[in-house]
């Protein structure tokens, strides 16, 4: 049996509930009853990282479902006044960054990385890194961890790391010079393969040894029809975020299936045809409550008793 289990979870916004019920099924399953005790790392991009956190800080399922369905709508408030002064969403993010900001303090006060009771991988991006000679400043990504060794973030704030992951462009603005890690991996597996393979953290485990549960937050089926497309900024501003986003979470995908072979697995769950969810559609809540209550999960519960199982 594999020695060193890592969870990934995708970013996805308020879709986040549906990997929290499925977890939720998942432990609620005999045998499984202590798999999240048994991870070694947990990984996360956007709603994901804040999954991650909040699993590693020791956050019950049952809360943390409970805070996306009551605490989903403060945080996805988009009031008309304000997308009067954002002259309809032109100029300045979707939402206020404050809600989210209360939310993260109440539930992990000061906490800082190092004081969580897992490894953790968090994505965000750093728009300026700031650097004293020119020919090295630029924006960069930026993996937070709790590793012991060189370059770890074990000071850093749990509250202040899950706004960074957060921080969608158009849906919030940047937080502290930093927006989501989705814009490079919003589904952030094959950082969390590769971390385990940094011989500066060791000890490192070998690739045989290592096995991956990739988490999806739900994905809608979407197209652009035609075969050209002569656009500007204005018509592809809509769909790029989405192209990003899921362009990124399925190059992982087949990067770490073929690292890691039958000792990868990833639940994805698909919405019908004709149902789509983004990421900030509270109104969804319900649907997506009974989503992911009643999604076939039968192949992945079967794979995690040969890999994750005490």
């Amino acid at each position: 049996m594999p020695k060193y289990r890592i969870v990934s979870i995708d970013g996805g916004g308020i879709r986040g509930l549906v990997t929290t019920i499925l977890l939720q099924r998942i432990v609620a399953t005999p045998g499984l009853e202590n798999f999240l005790k048994s991870i070694n790392l947990i990984a996360g991009t956007s709603t994901g990282g804040l999954l991650a956190l909040g699993i590693a800080y020791g956050l019950d399922l049952e809360h943390i479902r409970d805070l996306y369905i009551k605490k989903g709508p403060g945080i996805f408030d988009d009031s008309w006044l304000d997308d009067l002064r954002d002259l309809g969403k032109l100029r300045g993010a979707d939402y206020k960054i404050k809600p989210l900001r209360r939310e993260l303090k109440s539930l992990f006060g000061k906490a800082t990385l190092g004081q969580l009771k897992k490894h953790v991988l968090i994505t965000a991006f750093d728009l300026d890194n700031e650097d004293p000679k020119p020919g090295k400043r630029t924006w960069k990504p930026k993996l937070f961890h709790n590793f012991s060794g060189p370059g770890s973030d074990s000071n850093s704030s749990v509250a202040d790391v899950g706004l960074y992951t957060s921080a969608a462009p158009t849906y919030f603005p940047s937080v502290d010079g930093y927006i989501d890690g989705g814009v490079y991996a919003n589904n952030p597996s094959i950082c969390a393969l590769a971390q385990t393979q940094d011989d500066r953290y060791g000890p490192t485990p070998k690739l045989k040894d290592v096995c991956l549960l990739s988490l999806g937050t739900g994905t809608s089926l979407q197209y652009i029809r035609g075969k050209s497309h002569d656009w500007g900024y204005v018509q592809w501003i809509k769909p790029l975020i989405n192209l990003m986003f899921d362009g990124t979470t399925g190059i992982a995908d087949y990067q770490c299936s073929q690292f890691l072979g039958n000792r990868y697995h990833r639940l994805a769950p698909i919405f019908p045809a004709g149902v789509t969810v983004p990421m900030d559609d509270i109104k969804k809540i319900p649907y997506m409550i009974e989503f992911a209550e009643h999604l076939g999960i039968n192949d992945t519960i079967k794979w995690l008793k040969s890999n994750f199982a005490s």
